[in-house]
């Protein structure tokens, strides 16, 4: 049997404590708990506030990225056009030399338009604007023709027979397709 120190103040020399005695220990248990639990409820009251503010900073944060990816979207589609806008004004200014010219020949009207019509290509191919022309006998492409007619033909069904107005891809996605005769079933 263990001894009891001498000095313990909650303890009788029988092992026992008296009422008085066992309801101020118990008193001092529930402030011990009390000052516990107020301690951890800080504790937390604290934690609370630092994960609402780390949550409105990234909700700001997120914010701020998305309106400046609408930005730079902007940006991008501005400058994109301003940059098609620039390489055309090169054609403008050779139409108007031209138009500037009172007695130009046939031949220097021909010139001059031919060379104009290599600018607008030119200009055109920089911007990733391709012609759409299939060669007579290709096979129909829906994707990039729009059959305007089936025609008889000596050549195999639904090849094209004729290009009526040619038609243009932009980064590979058709921005007009070709309008096309179509070789008719025989």
């Amino acid at each position: 049997m263990s001894q009891t120190p001498p000095n313990d103040p909650q303890m009788t020399p029988d092992n026992r404590l008296s009422p008085e005695e066992a309801e101020a220990a118990q008193a001092a248990g529930e402030a011990d708990a009390l000052a516990a639990l107020q301690a951890e409820l800080a504790v937390l009251k604290a934690q609370n506030t630092d994960l609402a503010d780390q949550f409105l900073r990234a909700k700001a944060e997120a914010e701020n990225a998305r309106r400046r990816a609408e930005e730079e979207v902007s940006k991008a589609r501005k400058f994109a056009v301003e940059s098609f806008a620039e390489s055309l004004l090169a054609v403008a200014d050779s139409l108007e030399a031209g138009l500037a010219i009172t007695e130009a020949t046939r031949e220097q009207l021909r010139e001059g338009t031919e060379a104009t019509l290599k600018q607008l290509k030119s200009a055109l191919e920089r911007h990733k604007v391709v012609q759409i022309a299939p060669p007579t006998g290709t096979k129909f492409d829906p994707h990039q023709h729009q059959a305007i007619s089936m025609v008889p033909a000596d050549q195999e069904p639904n090849t094209v027979v004729t290009v009526l107005q040619k038609g243009y891809l932009i980064a590979e996605r058709v921005l007009r397709p070709a309008l096309v005769t179509v070789a008719a079933p025989k």
